[in-house]
């Protein structure tokens, strides 16, 4: 289905001062971001780690966090964090229990449940070993929030519970020892919009702050794992997740690590002190790795080799995550091939695919019914037949909020969560057919009226005479990009393709030479990512209209400006 571009409106910009300060081309962007006062786009271009993270003491129940730690330290408590199994729980993990390590803890065990048999955060098994294994204390990361009957269960035992949470606050919030989440109200965070592994980090800061302050500029080097979590877990990339975004990916390129530079060794990663990875990089080359473990066997894996220091065993741990993450890529891919036969032969006509089979992992559910609904554009579920229920995730278009969905089929649920276009759910083998039915009935309702297209939104519309080494250079000012701090997207029209060939393996990618119909001796080479299928037939002199980023390339310690091509139209006159 061929993508409509719609360009947003040209913002107008009337500020003389910023205009002397800022490239044109770069204020509009940032008005397109609703940044348009000359303070906030001093904010936006000058933040700094020292002077700009907030202060952790202001959250609520810090304070509270701290003094049971250190009353833990005193008495020898047994400390168990409790993490969560994809890369945001397991970089949060890791951050915590590497901070009790610099705090001299020696107690401490981390507990990630298994995402098969034990599911999403805190339960009564788990409950069970710990209270065994004689613990005293459980700090939850990324998960705990709703944690409330497990809760419950655990000052029955004895064992005292701080929860540091990112995700909404339930009707009933638990009552744990104390709360650490900055979506409660009046909590105290600068920011309510950190991943867990930013929660987590807060805590570390006010740790260090409080109990090792000589040691304060140690916790620099957690930024690498912070930004991986924070990444992965596609967060906005806007204010303290900035930051930490942004001196992380620098600290990445830096780390001491043993276990992330056998990942970028056995990877082919190219990270290092010369090479500061992009957010892209991060969310498409680490995070992915991080995952496959949580996703193909257990978590535990990936804490260990972000944690271990020794080189031979970290080699063994980064070569296991690597085949755990090709094998990730092999069944998604045949479990994607299925489906996409099972949408094409039975819901041609339906606005709602749904599938199951009980040897599918549920692990990587959720990124086969994505693929899917960027397919077919329409919701999916994809669930895997266990022995009494289903269990699985959705994912949705922008036209249908799924979790508004789910909500009038909860009377057939089990449990589900998630927001507008991901969830999770379980549902009982005598209410499949019933949630089947009902969602398919509600989804034709939702789309009965609305026109799905697939829609490209482009900030600017500008010429080849805006296309500079300058604004490639304010361009990287605005990094890193991602979720909420996206890259922009341009367009240009009527170039003419001066060369073309194929490249890369499996001859996806098409490498073109262009240059301005009006004339003019600029040429702008330009890279087309997997295009080449979808625009098998382009040649020398073709015109076409084209929707791209731009970035700087480097190779052999050469620069130059690459058109980054996103779309094409093949102009016929």
């Amino acid at each position: 289905m061929e993508k409509i571009w719609r360009i947003k409106k040209n913002p107008e910009i009337v500020a003389n001062d910023l205009k002397e300060k800022y490239n044109f081309i770069i204020l509009k962007l940032l008005a397109l971001r609703g940044l348009k006062k000359k303070s906030e786009i001093d904010q936006y271009f000058n933040f700094d780690y020292n002077q700009n993270l907030s202060d952790p003491f202001l959250v609520t129940d810090m304070d509270k966090v701290v003094l049971r730690i250190i009353k833990a330290q005193k008495e020898e408590e047994k400390i168990a964090i409790f993490g969560d199994y994809d890369a945001d729980g397991v970089t949060a993990s890791a951050v915590l229990y590497e901070t009790f390590r610099q705090l001299g803890l020696e107690n401490i065990i981390c507990y990630i449940p298994d995402r098969q048999t034990e599911g999403y955060g805190i339960n009564k098994k788990a409950l069970a070993y710990l209270a065994k294994e004689k613990t005293n204390l459980i700090i939850t990361v990324d998960c705990g929030i709703t944690n409330y009957e497990e809760i419950e269960e655990a000052k029955k035992l004895g064992i005292d519970v701080i929860i540091t949470d990112h995700h909404n606050i339930p009707e009933k919030i638990p009552e744990a020892y104390a709360v650490i989440n900055p979506n409660l109200a009046n909590t105290g965070f600068a920011w309510n919009n950190l991943a867990g592994v930013g929660v987590a980090f807060k805590v570390a800061q006010a740790l260090f702050q409080k109990i090792i302050p000589q040691k304060k500029e140690q916790l620099k080097w957690l930024l690498d794992i912070v930004a991986i979590g924070t990444i992965a877990d596609c967060v906005p990339l806007i204010g303290e997740n900035r930051i930490l975004a942004k001196y992380g990916l620098i600290v990445i390129s830096k780390t001491r690590r043993t276990g992330l530079l056998e990942l970028f060794k056995v990877g082919r990663i190219m990270i290092s002190d010369n090479k500061i990875p992009s957010a892209h990089q991060v969310a498409f080359q680490i995070a992915p790795r991080i995952n496959a473990a949580g996703r193909m066997d257990h978590a535990n894996i990936a804490f260990d080799l972000l944690t271990e220091e020794d080189p031979v065993l970290a080699r063994g741990m980064a070569l296991e995550v690597e085949e755990k993450n090709k094998n990730r890529q092999k069944i998604t891919a045949e479990i994607f091939k299925e489906i996409q036969i099972i949408a094409k032969n039975f819901f041609q006509e339906k606005k709602f695919i749904y599938a199951s089979n009980s040897h599918w992992p549920v692990g990587i559910l959720g990124l086969v019914a994505g693929r899917i609904t960027d397919e077919f554009k329409r919701p999916t579920i994809v669930l895997q037949e266990q022995e009494n229920e289903y269990v699985g995730s959705l994912r949705s278009i922008p036209e249908v909020n799924i979790m508004k969905i789910l909500k009038d089929c909860q009377d057939l649920l089990q449990k589900f969560g998630g927001h507008s276009q991901a969830a999770g759910v379980t549902i009982t083998k005598k209410n499949i057919e019933k949630f089947y039915a009902k969602m398919s009935s509600l989804v034709e309702k939702e789309l009965a009226e609305k026109k799905i297209a697939p829609i490209l939104e482009v900030d600017l519309e500008i010429s080849t005479q805006e296309i500079s080494w300058d604004l490639v250079m304010e361009l990287k000012k605005m990094e890193p990009f991602g979720i909420g701090n996206q890259e922009p997207i341009f367009s240009t029209r009527s170039l003419i393709i001066s060369e073309c060939k194929i490249v890369g393996n499996g001859s996806k990618h098409w490498k073109l030479v262009l240059k301005d119909e009006q004339g003019g001796s600029q040429l702008f080479e330009a890279i087309g990512f997997s295009l080449v299928n979808k625009f098998p037939n382009l040649k020398k002199d073709d015109k076409i209209d084209i929707v791209f980023n731009i970035q700087e390339d480097e190779w052999n310690g050469n620069k130059k400006i690459q058109l980054n091509l996103i779309d094409l139209k093949i102009k016929t006159s």
